[in-house]
Protein backbone atom coordinates (compact mmCIF):
# COMPACT_ATOMS: atom_id res chain seq x y z
CA UNK A 1 0.00 0.00 0.00
CA UNK A 2 1.45 3.56 -0.85
CA UNK A 3 2.38 5.25 2.23
CA UNK A 4 0.02 8.17 1.17
CA UNK A 5 -3.05 5.76 1.33
CA UNK A 6 -1.84 4.07 3.90
CA UNK A 7 -1.79 7.54 6.28
CA UNK A 8 -5.22 8.72 4.67
CA UNK A 9 -6.60 5.22 6.03
CA UNK A 10 -5.06 5.60 9.13
CA UNK A 11 -6.31 8.67 10.02
CA UNK A 12 -9.89 7.78 9.04
CA UNK A 13 -9.74 4.94 11.39
CA UNK A 14 -8.17 6.97 14.29
CA UNK A 15 -10.25 10.09 13.56
CA UNK A 16 -7.14 11.52 15.41
CA UNK A 17 -4.05 14.24 13.89
CA UNK A 18 -0.83 12.20 13.60
CA UNK A 19 2.18 14.07 16.29
CA UNK A 20 4.79 11.62 16.55
CA UNK A 21 5.21 8.23 14.79
CA UNK A 22 8.07 5.59 15.06
CA UNK A 23 9.42 1.88 16.04
CA UNK A 24 9.04 1.26 19.68
CA UNK A 25 9.16 -2.31 21.85
CA UNK A 26 6.19 -2.78 24.61
CA UNK A 27 5.28 -5.03 26.97
CA UNK A 28 3.08 -4.88 30.33
CA UNK A 29 3.57 -5.87 33.48
CA UNK A 30 2.32 -9.43 33.28
CA UNK A 31 4.41 -10.18 30.15
CA UNK A 32 8.44 -11.46 30.31
CA UNK A 33 9.80 -9.93 27.19
CA UNK A 34 8.86 -7.01 24.50
CA UNK A 35 7.31 -6.97 21.27
CA UNK A 36 7.77 -4.36 18.50
CA UNK A 37 5.17 -2.16 16.88
CA UNK A 38 5.33 0.59 14.98
CA UNK A 39 3.48 3.53 17.21
CA UNK A 40 1.99 6.80 16.21
CA UNK A 41 0.30 9.24 18.88
CA UNK A 42 -2.10 10.62 17.80
CA UNK A 43 -4.13 13.37 20.00
CA UNK A 44 -3.32 11.65 23.38
CA UNK A 45 -3.96 8.23 22.11
CA UNK A 46 -0.96 6.00 21.44
CA UNK A 47 -2.08 3.71 18.76
CA UNK A 48 0.22 0.50 18.03
CA UNK A 49 0.95 -1.39 14.92
CA UNK A 50 2.34 -5.23 14.02
CA UNK A 51 4.68 -3.09 11.27
CA UNK A 52 4.31 0.36 9.64
CA UNK A 53 2.64 -1.33 7.12
CA UNK A 54 -0.27 -2.06 8.57
CA UNK A 55 -3.42 -0.20 8.15
CA UNK A 56 -5.41 -1.31 11.70
CA UNK A 57 -3.78 -0.70 14.70
CA UNK A 58 -3.57 -3.66 17.19
CA UNK A 59 -3.22 -2.36 20.60
CA UNK A 60 -4.16 1.23 22.19
CA UNK A 61 -3.43 3.42 25.23
CA UNK A 62 -5.40 6.09 25.89
CA UNK A 63 -2.98 8.50 27.34
CA UNK A 64 -5.46 10.64 29.47
CA UNK A 65 -5.37 7.79 31.48
CA UNK A 66 -1.57 8.30 32.56
CA UNK A 67 -0.64 8.91 36.19
CA UNK A 68 2.98 8.84 35.76
CA UNK A 69 5.95 8.03 33.48
CA UNK A 70 9.42 7.29 34.60
CA UNK A 71 12.52 6.21 33.00
CA UNK A 72 13.74 3.33 34.46
CA UNK A 73 17.45 4.59 34.45
CA UNK A 74 19.32 8.39 34.04
CA UNK A 75 19.32 9.74 30.39
CA UNK A 76 22.87 8.70 28.26
CA UNK A 77 22.86 8.62 24.61
CA UNK A 78 22.95 5.84 22.43
CA UNK A 79 22.02 3.34 25.18
CA UNK A 80 18.44 1.94 24.73
CA UNK A 81 15.59 3.63 27.29
CA UNK A 82 12.25 2.40 29.09
CA UNK A 83 9.96 3.87 30.00
CA UNK A 84 6.81 2.73 33.18
CA UNK A 85 3.49 4.48 32.01
CA UNK A 86 1.47 3.83 34.94
CA UNK A 87 -2.25 4.02 33.69
CA UNK A 88 -5.31 3.69 35.56
CA UNK A 89 -5.99 0.09 34.80
CA UNK A 90 -2.49 -0.69 34.03
CA UNK A 91 1.47 -0.49 33.61
CA UNK A 92 3.17 -0.75 30.85
CA UNK A 93 6.67 -0.67 29.64
CA UNK A 94 7.90 1.50 26.31
CA UNK A 95 11.46 0.35 24.76
CA UNK A 96 12.88 2.71 22.64
CA UNK A 97 16.80 1.85 20.84
CA UNK A 98 18.28 4.61 22.32
CA UNK A 99 17.97 7.65 24.37
CA UNK A 100 17.48 10.45 21.88
CA UNK A 101 14.67 8.61 20.56
CA UNK A 102 13.47 7.86 24.01
CA UNK A 103 13.47 11.99 24.99
CA UNK A 104 11.50 12.87 21.87
CA UNK A 105 8.62 10.33 23.12
CA UNK A 106 8.35 11.11 26.63
CA UNK A 107 8.46 15.09 25.21
CA UNK A 108 5.46 14.20 22.82
CA UNK A 109 3.71 12.04 25.31
CA UNK A 110 3.82 14.42 28.35
CA UNK A 111 2.88 17.65 25.98
CA UNK A 112 -0.23 15.99 24.86
CA UNK A 113 -1.60 14.37 27.73
CA UNK A 114 -0.63 17.84 30.08
CA UNK A 115 -1.20 20.00 27.45
CA UNK A 116 2.12 21.68 28.25
CA UNK A 117 5.46 21.65 27.46
CA UNK A 118 8.00 19.53 30.39
CA UNK A 119 10.33 21.69 31.88
CA UNK A 120 13.48 19.84 30.85
CA UNK A 121 13.68 18.16 27.68
CA UNK A 122 17.28 17.26 25.87
CA UNK A 123 15.89 18.16 22.68
CA UNK A 124 17.35 20.24 19.53
CA UNK A 125 16.17 23.73 19.19
CA UNK A 126 14.26 22.15 16.35
CA UNK A 127 12.44 19.88 17.71
CA UNK A 128 11.57 22.15 20.38
CA UNK A 129 9.90 24.38 17.63
CA UNK A 130 8.12 21.14 16.66
CA UNK A 131 6.91 20.16 19.94
CA UNK A 132 5.67 24.05 20.28
CA UNK A 133 3.64 23.31 16.89
CA UNK A 134 1.87 20.16 18.27
CA UNK A 135 1.43 21.38 21.86
CA UNK A 136 -0.52 24.45 19.82
CA UNK A 137 -2.39 21.50 17.59
CA UNK A 138 -3.42 19.55 20.54
CA UNK A 139 -4.96 23.02 22.43
CA UNK A 140 -6.64 24.10 19.29
CA UNK A 141 -8.32 20.42 18.73
CA UNK A 142 -10.36 20.94 22.03
CA UNK A 143 -10.51 24.47 22.04
CA UNK A 144 -12.34 26.33 22.71
CA UNK A 145 -14.07 23.63 24.63
CA UNK A 146 -15.16 20.55 24.39
CA UNK A 147 -18.55 20.31 22.90
CA UNK A 148 -21.38 18.74 25.59
CA UNK A 149 -21.70 15.09 26.00
CA UNK A 150 -24.95 13.83 24.58
CA UNK A 151 -27.01 14.61 26.80
CA UNK A 152 -28.59 11.51 29.05
CA UNK A 153 -30.95 12.02 31.73
CA UNK A 154 -29.81 10.62 35.12
CA UNK A 155 -31.69 7.26 36.44
CA UNK A 156 -33.20 7.92 39.56
CA UNK A 157 -32.74 5.30 41.83
CA UNK A 158 -36.23 3.90 43.68
CA UNK A 159 -36.46 6.02 46.47
CA UNK A 160 -35.82 9.52 44.93
CA UNK A 161 -38.19 11.51 43.10
CA UNK A 162 -38.13 11.86 39.55
CA UNK A 163 -36.30 15.02 37.74
CA UNK A 164 -38.77 17.93 37.30
CA UNK A 165 -37.91 20.12 34.55
CA UNK A 166 -39.53 22.96 36.21
CA UNK A 167 -37.31 23.50 39.33
CA UNK A 168 -34.66 26.53 38.90
CA UNK A 169 -32.50 26.64 35.86
CA UNK A 170 -29.02 24.63 35.69
CA UNK A 171 -25.90 27.09 36.75
CA UNK A 172 -24.04 28.87 33.82
CA UNK A 173 -21.17 26.34 34.34
CA UNK A 174 -22.75 23.14 34.27
CA UNK A 175 -21.82 21.11 31.30
CA UNK A 176 -22.34 17.62 30.81
CA UNK A 177 -19.07 16.47 30.61
CA UNK A 178 -16.95 13.78 32.26
CA UNK A 179 -14.04 14.32 35.22
CA UNK A 180 -11.34 14.00 32.44
CA UNK A 181 -13.28 15.95 29.97
CA UNK A 182 -13.61 18.64 32.52
CA UNK A 183 -9.83 18.89 33.28
CA UNK A 184 -8.99 19.21 29.52
CA UNK A 185 -11.83 22.25 29.43
CA UNK A 186 -10.26 23.88 32.70
CA UNK A 187 -7.04 23.50 31.61
CA UNK A 188 -7.33 24.63 27.64
CA UNK A 189 -9.00 27.25 28.47
CA UNK A 190 -8.43 29.27 31.94
CA UNK A 191 -8.75 32.76 30.83
CA UNK A 192 -13.06 31.49 31.00
CA UNK A 193 -12.98 30.44 34.51
CA UNK A 194 -11.48 27.39 36.59
CA UNK A 195 -15.20 25.88 38.13
CA UNK A 196 -17.23 23.49 36.59
CA UNK A 197 -19.99 21.65 37.60
CA UNK A 198 -20.96 18.43 35.88
CA UNK A 199 -22.65 14.80 36.05
CA UNK A 200 -21.20 12.72 39.04
CA UNK A 201 -20.70 8.95 38.09
CA UNK A 202 -23.93 8.47 40.76
CA UNK A 203 -26.85 8.90 39.70
CA UNK A 204 -29.00 12.18 40.69
CA UNK A 205 -26.02 13.42 41.74
CA UNK A 206 -23.37 16.57 40.94
CA UNK A 207 -19.61 17.05 40.86
CA UNK A 208 -17.34 19.96 41.03
CA UNK A 209 -14.13 20.14 39.11
CA UNK A 210 -11.88 23.44 39.82
CA UNK A 211 -8.29 24.13 39.13
CA UNK A 212 -6.36 25.89 41.65
CA UNK A 213 -2.82 27.89 41.27
CA UNK A 214 -0.36 26.29 43.60
CA UNK A 215 3.15 27.29 44.22
CA UNK A 216 4.31 23.74 42.15
CA UNK A 217 1.48 24.48 39.32
CA UNK A 218 -1.91 24.47 38.46
CA UNK A 219 -4.20 21.50 40.51
CA UNK A 220 -7.56 19.83 39.54
CA UNK A 221 -9.68 19.04 42.54
CA UNK A 222 -13.05 17.20 42.26
CA UNK A 223 -15.72 17.39 44.87
CA UNK A 224 -18.72 15.02 45.06
CA UNK A 225 -22.16 17.17 45.68
CA UNK A 226 -25.13 14.24 46.78
CA UNK A 227 -28.53 15.13 46.17
CA UNK A 228 -31.25 14.86 48.84
CA UNK A 229 -34.68 15.65 49.82
CA UNK A 230 -33.83 19.13 51.16
CA UNK A 231 -31.01 20.09 48.86
CA UNK A 232 -27.36 19.55 48.34
CA UNK A 233 -24.68 18.25 50.84
CA UNK A 234 -21.03 18.92 49.55
CA UNK A 235 -18.97 16.28 50.62
CA UNK A 236 -16.05 17.77 52.14
CA UNK A 237 -14.70 16.27 56.00
CA UNK A 238 -16.91 18.82 57.58
CA UNK A 239 -20.19 18.37 55.28
CA UNK A 240 -21.71 21.42 53.85
CA UNK A 241 -25.22 21.63 53.25
CA UNK A 242 -27.29 23.60 50.73
CA UNK A 243 -30.73 24.10 49.08
CA UNK A 244 -29.74 24.62 45.65
CA UNK A 245 -26.94 23.94 43.16
CA UNK A 246 -26.20 27.85 42.65
CA UNK A 247 -25.49 27.72 46.38
CA UNK A 248 -22.83 24.69 45.65
CA UNK A 249 -21.08 27.10 43.41
CA UNK A 250 -21.34 30.40 45.09
CA UNK A 251 -19.90 28.43 48.50
CA UNK A 252 -16.65 28.00 46.33
CA UNK A 253 -16.22 31.10 44.72
CA UNK A 254 -16.68 32.53 47.88
CA UNK A 255 -14.63 29.96 49.80
CA UNK A 256 -11.67 29.59 47.36
CA UNK A 257 -9.50 31.57 45.37
CA UNK A 258 -11.70 30.43 42.19
CA UNK A 259 -12.24 33.26 39.99
CA UNK A 260 -15.59 32.71 38.28
CA UNK A 261 -17.27 29.73 36.72
CA UNK A 262 -16.31 28.77 32.84
CA UNK A 263 -19.00 30.02 30.50
CA UNK A 264 -17.42 31.37 27.16
CA UNK A 265 -20.15 31.91 24.58
CA UNK A 266 -21.78 30.71 22.48
CA UNK A 267 -21.41 27.00 23.66
CA UNK A 268 -24.93 24.94 24.19
CA UNK A 269 -25.92 24.43 27.34
CA UNK A 270 -25.98 20.64 28.34
CA UNK A 271 -29.82 19.94 29.13
CA UNK A 272 -29.96 17.56 32.45
CA UNK A 273 -32.89 18.07 34.33
CA UNK A 274 -32.31 18.69 38.62
CA UNK A 275 -34.44 17.20 41.02
CA UNK A 276 -37.23 19.41 42.31
CA UNK A 277 -36.22 21.86 44.85
CA UNK A 278 -37.74 24.03 47.69
CA UNK A 279 -36.73 28.06 46.33
CA UNK A 280 -33.44 29.07 47.90
CA UNK A 281 -32.97 30.79 51.06
CA UNK A 282 -30.22 32.84 52.42
CA UNK A 283 -27.30 30.30 53.45
CA UNK A 284 -24.87 31.29 55.89
CA UNK A 285 -21.72 28.69 55.73
CA UNK A 286 -18.45 27.62 57.15
CA UNK A 287 -15.59 28.47 55.53
CA UNK A 288 -14.19 25.54 53.45
CA UNK A 289 -10.64 24.82 54.80
CA UNK A 290 -7.76 25.78 52.40
CA UNK A 291 -6.93 22.61 50.30
CA UNK A 292 -2.93 21.94 50.91
CA UNK A 293 -1.05 20.87 47.99
CA UNK A 294 -1.25 17.63 46.62
CA UNK A 295 -4.91 17.41 48.25
CA UNK A 296 -7.51 15.42 46.42
CA UNK A 297 -11.23 14.81 47.13
CA UNK A 298 -12.56 12.48 44.38
CA UNK A 299 -16.20 12.90 44.29
CA UNK A 300 -16.65 9.60 42.14
CA UNK A 301 -15.47 7.27 44.57
CA UNK A 302 -17.52 6.01 47.45
CA UNK A 303 -14.76 6.82 49.99
CA UNK A 304 -13.86 10.69 49.62
CA UNK A 305 -10.09 11.43 50.56
CA UNK A 306 -8.30 14.34 51.83
CA UNK A 307 -4.37 13.60 51.19
CA UNK A 308 -4.23 9.94 53.21
CA UNK A 309 -6.54 11.00 55.38
CA UNK A 310 -10.27 9.04 55.57
CA UNK A 311 -13.37 10.85 55.57
CA UNK A 312 -15.78 8.79 54.80
CA UNK A 313 -17.00 8.57 58.54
Amino acid sequence: MHPRVLHKKRATITELPLYYSGHLLKKNSKEKDFKKYHGELRGATLFLYKDDTQDTYTERLDLEQLKSMEMESPYQRKVPTIFTLTLQTEEVHLKMDNADTGEEWRGYILTVVKKEMPSKLHLLPGQLFQLQEVLAQERGRIAPLLPPRPSVPFQASPSSSPPDCSSLDMPECFFNVTREEAKQMLNANPEYGNIILRPSTLANNYAVTLRQLMSSGPVMKNYRVTSTNSGFVIELEKPVKVTSLNHVLKYFLEQTECVKCISPTPLPKAQVAPMLRSQPKEVFLPPLAKPEEGEYVDPDDHTLKLGEKDLSR
